[in-house]
């Protein structure tokens, strides 16, 4: 018949061009799926500290803060290690600011970085690598943390953290399996063109394998279940 004819070519081909896809799909999905999310996300690497504010340590008040930047937006008090600290932003700029006695902090210099790295970080692996990044950040890193400290760790899966210069925040934590695992999350998803929001190679790839599974559902029809009518 033509349309089993047809349906086979159809079939034959389509499955020829989303084979390699399919396998794909397979692969990350598996990866996806066998490691835990919150070690993806390098939960592990942190300790989350509950530091509570030493009132009696604080010198500055929020008013001396406010005439001393009148422009200040999103004020913030906060511990930094040990250190009672004010946050806020000037012009879009973030200010890190001393609440013993409003000595400016903000940007921080590498031995800070370093030391809030170590607080942060679980574990006493030794630290192989500091570097400022101040432009062009790694995929990992998203622009609007510049600019940022990378501290990379002597460890399984070579650890980072990055530390705000600009506030002395911890802003994120990688390592080598969550580097895979956002590989392979753009491999599942068919993104081949760097994270674009319109994913036509996807869409494309979703319609031909409907087409496949449409033409695949014709021949078995007339190879299987029309022939088990006619015998039966």
């Amino acid at each position: 018949m033509k349309l089993v004819k047809i349906s086979r070519k159809l079939h034959k081909w389509l499955m020829l061009f989303l084979g390699l896809q399919f396998v794909i799909w397979s692969v990350t999905g598996a990866y996806m799926v066998i490691f835990d999310i919150d070690y993806i996300h390098g939960d592990s690497l942190v300790t989350n500290h509950q530091t509570s504010i030493d009132h009696k340590t604080i010198g500055i008040s929020l008013e001396d803060v406010i005439k001393k930047y009148p422009d200040a937006q999103n004020i913030s008090l906060a511990v930094l290690i040990d250190m009672p600290v004010y946050r806020f932003n000037v012009k879009n700029q973030n200010i890190l600011l001393s609440a013993k006695n409003a000595e400016l902090l903000s940007p921080i210099n590498e031995l800070m970085a370093v030391k809030l790295a170590k607080h942060h970080y679980s574990s006493d692996d030794d630290i192989l690598e500091v570097a400022l990044i101040s432009q062009n950040p790694p995929f990992e890193l998203s622009k609007r943390h510049l600019p940022a400290y990378r501290i990379n760790f002597d460890a399984l899966g070579s650890p980072s953290l990055y530390i705000s210069a600009s506030s002395g925040k911890l802003v994120t934590k990688r390592h080598e399996f969550w580097r895979l695992f956002d590989w392979m999350f753009r491999f599942h998803v068919a993104d081949y063109e760097d994270g674009e929001p319109e994913n036509l190679l996807l869409f494309w790839f979703a319609v031909f394998g409907i087409l496949a599974c449409l033409s695949g559902l014709v021949l078995t029809y007339f190879r299987v279940i029309k022939k088990q009518v006619e015998v039966s």
